[in-house]
């Protein structure tokens, strides 16, 4: 019974591991976007250029994150984590040192394949945890990546605020990232391969049930992008609303995502992925038809405030359901975060490109029908809900007993 206990107290003690872990991936990400124009005055780029750039993170991602699973298998999970975390800290000092345009294009697909390895590794301990755990946790991670965002936005910002050079502020968070993630891994589960168990192949396409997944999860980031990148223009262009404003709408809606990621674990436990993704896609779907008849800021903020409500927690149980959808975790994970990636680069230019053909409204009224989507097709997530132990039994609590 003793030992019962204390394989509990390690599961439970790996689960506020890696979510200090996924708080360190945000914070990393957050604290570039806020110097980003300092980069690029630095790099001397124009804003053509400049999106051209910010299109190699998730070039670099696509093409390094199928090989987490075999780096895993190699190093052991624990030491995988933290030698790619480490990996993903440390490049947030790239761009910023980048004098031109070629340099900065491959800092960024540096920077992207590290994020995109460190993404899958973690993700994959997450859902084994929550495996273990026998309750929802994957929404409160990435909840806790959220936070970790906010964070390193807001001391990005105050860091622009004081004219301070990006190439100090990155090395100086590089370096308190790296120590924090390094430090977190300490304690995450340090899953071993069973003797006898084949290395993944290195490259290979995922299964097609990951393909479905991540098509519910390409609908969710792409309104996600699409409401991060074009809701204070919305506000701006459609309803002549303030600066001040505009950028509160934003703000706004990365606070409902992130507090509705951090108590979805409680919704996702009683009504299970199914039922909570259809409900999610019909907030997010009433969100986007506010944001389409608004004809006053408050209506529009409603509408966004409604769809990050509703978005919040289905990328988290896609990568849930990915994890238990076949043998291979790792390859599965990194099919649905390629697809998500990918959905979170072309989004806004996806937006920007209709606009110019006709009008906001119209691009709004295409995120509301991807919304839809998500009432439709929440279904293939029924992996996530694949016979969990009950919290406490001893089925969760035991380790795993591969060496």
């Amino acid at each position: 019974m003793g030992e019962v206990r204390y394989a509990q107290r390690e599961v439970r003690r790996a689960r506020y591991a890696v979510a200090a872990v996924f708080a360190v991936h945000g914070a990393v990400t957050g604290s570039f976007a806020t110097r980003v124009p300092w980069i690029q005055d630095h790099a001397s780029v124009s804003a053509g250029q400049l999106g051209l750039a910010l299109a190699f993170p998730a070039l670099g991602a696509s093409v390094a994150m199928p090989l987490a699973g075999s780096i895993s298998h190699r190093f052991g999970a624990r030491n995988a984590l933290r030698g790619l975390i480490a990996l993903w800290t440390l490049a947030l000092a790239l761009p910023s040192l980048a004098p031109n345009l070629l340099t900065l294009c491959l800092a960024l697909f540096a920077y992207g394949a590290t994020a995109g390895m460190a993404d899958v590794a973690m993700n994959a301990l997450g859902v084994e945890i929550e495996n273990r755990l026998g309750r929802s946790i994957m929404s409160g991670l990435h909840g806790m990546w959220s936070a970790g965002a906010l964070a390193g936005s807001a001391a990005g910002t105050l860091a622009a605020h004081l004219g301070s050079d990006a190439r100090l502020h990155h090395a100086l968070a590089a370096g308190v990232l790296t120590l924090l993630g390094v430090l977190a891994c300490r304690w995450v589960l340090d899953l071993q391969p069973a003797e006898d168990e084949e290395p993944p192949p290195r490259f290979a396409l995922p299964p097609k049930s990951a393909l479905l997944i991540g098509a519910v999860g390409f609908c969710a980031v792409f309104a996600e992008g699409a409401s991060l990148d074009w809701s204070a223009v919305y506000l701006r262009d459609q309803l002549d609303s303030s600066a001040g404003l505009a950028a509160a709408c934003t703000t706004g809606f990365t606070l409902t995502m992130a507090i509705a990621r951090i108590a979805g674990d409680k919704v996702v436990d009683r009504f299970g992925s199914v039922r909570t993704v259809r409900v999610s896609g019909v907030l997010a779907a009433l969100g986007g038809l506010l944001i389409v008849v608004a004809d006053h800021a408050a209506v529009a903020m409603a509408g966004f405030a409604l769809m990050g409500l509703g978005i919040a927690v289905v990328v988290p149980l896609c990568f849930a359901a990915a994890g238990r959808s076949g043998p291979n975790a790792s390859l599965a994970i990194a099919g649905v975060a390629t697809i998500t990636y990918t959905s979170g680069l072309i989004a806004p230019s996806a937006i920007g490109g209709l606009a110019q053909a006709t009008s906001l409204m119209v691009s709004f009224g295409l995120v509301t029908v991807l919304a839809c989507g998500l009432v439709a097709f929440a279904g293939v997530l029924r992996a996530g809900d694949r016979d969990r132990p009950k919290v406490g039994s001893q089925a969760a609590a035991v380790p795993d007993p591969r060496p």
